[in-house]
């Protein structure tokens, strides 16, 4: 008579367990090779930089327009909870024997070595980062599993075993920690505290007390940098030291030159009042903001370097390796004063705003004419090279569009019957606002009054009274530009070059 005995498997609840402290374990392996080799390195960021290329423009608009400025921590709060789930089912898969938990471990160190190889701002050294996370990764996972069969084979304590989680989940801990402060040493905090107060040499006019109607409910005339908004793919705001910055100009250009940031600090500088728009901005939508900044005239530099005949584009380059695809002739227009800006409203740009510089090109979207942390200029044609919207089907040119919005009342308020006050901004960088209209409940256009114009690249403030009776309400806006030219009432979204269409709110007057 003959007897078998059952090959020991892990606790459901373990195996599970093992397969996440792998995970947890190989990323923050990872996170800590990235503190030596940039931020960007770190295989998950990496993936999710990676994620973000990928994505489908539509898709890309949809996350924009819904959650606004936290559309990445959407994105890498998704990614954790499909890897943790996929992580916890490889160990799940592996009760028996450790072969599907290493595949899956393996996998994932693969996929962040191809994710840091793609990217363009990270050379052959950064590929330690995902290495590092892979071989990590795949020990704690054998490891604890070769514990875990030892333990149920013995069918004893499972003190071994949870003293080795204990064990992983503190050196994942204690790496994460370490790549954070290791990345720390890059903060670009100290360094712009340290450049002290910009002073320019040209300032632009003061903003008159009639240039906006906020007592009426539109917003100040100029936006406070922790309010200005912020649409860009980098998943880690970039930390570059004014120290340790540099641009590039070459190309299509008569000699190369390179300007560090005391270079163009110590030059004079011109202040100027400017808004921008996003192209993801949605008719009636808040990615439009007005601030002073601080810069000098980028056609001084492209003179400097000398542009050269059948030169088209001027493609600009943050340090995470985005790209804008510029009009050359749009940069060397003085009169509409493109900037190499490396202040806002009065201070150092913002790290989240580009700091050391950043372009802005008044009068383009920002997709053709922001580029924050910007560290390469190269002067091209539109055939040579296409930037990061143009290849995903973005529009070439990008000139923003006539568009106003109401900002008061809002959607769905309740207000008092009688005299109603309407008010809201209405803008055409480069080519200014004549006249804003209003039409309440289908009933006649009635002109706005307007506030005082700062200049053809800012918006202008409006505001109208209506007397209306209790119930339902609906009004309408659209501006005319001085061209001429009246904003169209035809609906069209942001693809591919910006949206189009009149802004409406509905409300109740009681």
């Amino acid at each position: 008579m003959s007897t078998s005995t059952a090959e020991p498997r892990l606790r459901r609840p373990a195996a599970a367990l093992f397969g996440v402290l792998a995970l947890a374990v190989a990323l923050a392996a990872g996170h800590l090779a990235a503190g030596f080799a940039g931020v960007n390195a770190s295989p998950y960021l990496a993936v999710g930089n990676g994620a973000i290329d990928l994505t489908p423009v539509w898709l890309k608009d949809f996350a924009v327009r819904t959650f606004g400025t936290y559309d990445k921590l959407v994105l890498l709060s998704g990614m954790a909870v499909v890897m943790l789930a996929v992580a916890a089912g490889a160990g799940l898969l592996s009760r028996r024997t450790p072969v599907p938990g290493l595949v899956v471990i393996t996998g994932f160190g693969l996929v962040g070595l191809v994710a840091v190889y793609a990217r363009p701002d990270l050379d052959a050294v950064a590929l330690l980062a995902p290495l590092t996370s892979l071989v990590a990764g795949v020990a704690t996972f054998a490891v604890l599993h070769r514990l875990g069969r030892r333990e149920a084979v013995a069918d004893g304590s499972r003190r071994t075993v949870l003293l080795a989680g204990a064990g992983a989940v503190a050196a994942a801990g204690l790496a994460g920690l370490g790549g954070q402060l290791l990345a720390g040493r890059r903060d670009a905090a100290s360094s712009r505290e340290a450049v002290g107060r910009l002073v320019p040499a040209r300032t632009a006019p003061m903003i008159p007390a009639d240039a906006d109607f906020a007592k009426l409910g539109t917003p100040a005339f100029l936006t406070r940098n922790d309010g200005f908004y912020r649409v860009d793919t980098a998943l880690t705001v970039p930390q570059v030291r004014a120290e340790d910055w540099s641009l590039r100009l070459h190309g299509l250009v008569e000699r190369e030159v390179r300007y560090r940031y005391g270079d163009i600090r110590n030059r004079p500088l011109v202040e100027r009042t400017i808004t921008m728009t996003c192209v993801s901005n949605e008719v009636g939508g808040t990615y439009v903001s007005t601030a002073n900044f601080v810069g000098v005239d980028l056609a001084d530099l492209l003179d400097e370097a000398g542009v050269r005949p059948g030169a088209e584009q001027l493609l600009s380059s943050s340090v995470d390796g985005w790209t804008a695809g510029t009009p050359v002739a749009a940069a060397l227009d003085r009169t509409r004063g493109a900037m190499l800006a490396i202040g806002m409203n009065g201070e150092p740009l913002p790290i989240e705003h580009g700091f050391p510089a950043r372009l802005v090109i008044p009068g383009l979207y920002g997709y053709v004419s922001a580029t924050k942390w910007v560290t390469d200029l190269e002067v091209t044609t539109w055939g040579a090279r296409q930037a990061y919207w143009l290849k995903r089907g973005w529009g070439q040119e990008a000139p923003i569009k006539t568009q106003s919005r109401i900002d008061t009342p809002k959607g769905f308020e309740t207000v008092s019957s009688g005299k109603v006050r309407v008010a809201g901004i209405a803008w055409a960088q480069h080519t200014g606002i004549a006249k804003v209209e209003l039409r309440m409940d289908n009933g006649p256009w009635r002109e706005a009054m307007l506030s005082h114009e700062v200049n053809l690249d800012t918006w202008r403030m409006w505001w109208a009274e209506f007397e209306l009776a209790p119930g339902g309400h609906q009004v309408f806006c659209r501006a005319i530009d001085k061209s001429g030219y009246t904003q169209t009432e035809m609906r069209a979204g942001t693809v591919p070059d910006g949206a189009t269409g009149w802004h409406s709110i509905a409300f109740t007057a009681r």
